[in-house]
Parts: C-alpha cells; structure tokens; sequence
C-alpha cells in the first residue's frame, strides 16, 4: 500500500512538471527536437512515416503542445522556419502531419502567413 502512494505522489509529480512546462511558450529548440524523430524521411524522402511510428509519435506530441492559438504560432513559426533553412526538403516537412494522420491546426505551406493562425 505504501509503495502504490509513492507510485501515485511520483505519478502526480511528473504530471504537474509536464503541465507546466507545456504552459510555457513552445520554443523552436522543442519543435526541432520533436522533428529529430522523423529526420530520415525529411533528409531522403523514404520511409514514409505511419502511425504509430516514432516520428508520427513526436508530431501527435506537437499536436498536444498546439492547443492554444499561440502554442499553435509559435511551432507554426518554428516549422515555417525549418522548411526555409531545408527549402530542398520543405516538402517532406509540410507532409509529415498528412501521413500521420493528424492536423496541427495549420496548413503548413511556403505561404502560410502563421501570424493568421487561429
């Protein structure tokens, strides 16, 4: 019994640090960090990335990070800027929320204004 209330104070723990640190403003070294998991399909374009994979994975952790409008800007800024900096692979970059099967509120496209983002 004791070590299921300890279980439970951990459990409570973690969740309170992770809400917090959700409740702050996303940064683009988090989004970059999230896209790490998918950086062989933006490099070469193969393998395709499904559900249930660990890219598709990081981005459903976008997605959770986008529930405010400003969350949603600031990754939607991060990823416009990514597809600038790797314009050769901004096409696998705007893809990587379609073959996951996820919306991150915002289409990601060269001329998305994320200024409008709702």
């Amino acid at each position: 019994m004791e070590v299921q209330k300890r279980m439970t104070g951990v459990l409570l723990l973690l969740l309170l640090s992770w809400a917090v640190t959700v409740a702050a403003d996303v940064d683009c070294t988090t989004v970059t960090g999230f896209l790490t998991a998918c950086s062989t399909f933006i490099t070469y374009g193969t393998p395709d990335p499904l559900p249930g994979s660990p890219c598709c994975d990081s981005m459903m952790s976008l997605k959770l990070i986008a529930e405010s409008g400003n969350d949603r800007r600031s990754i939607c800024l991060c990823l416009m800027g990514l597809i600038t900096t790797y314009n050769p692979n901004a096409t696998a970059i705007a893809t990587l929320p379609g073959f996951c099967g996820l919306s991150l509120g915002f289409i990601l496209d060269p001329n998305t204004d994320c200024s409008s983002v709702p």
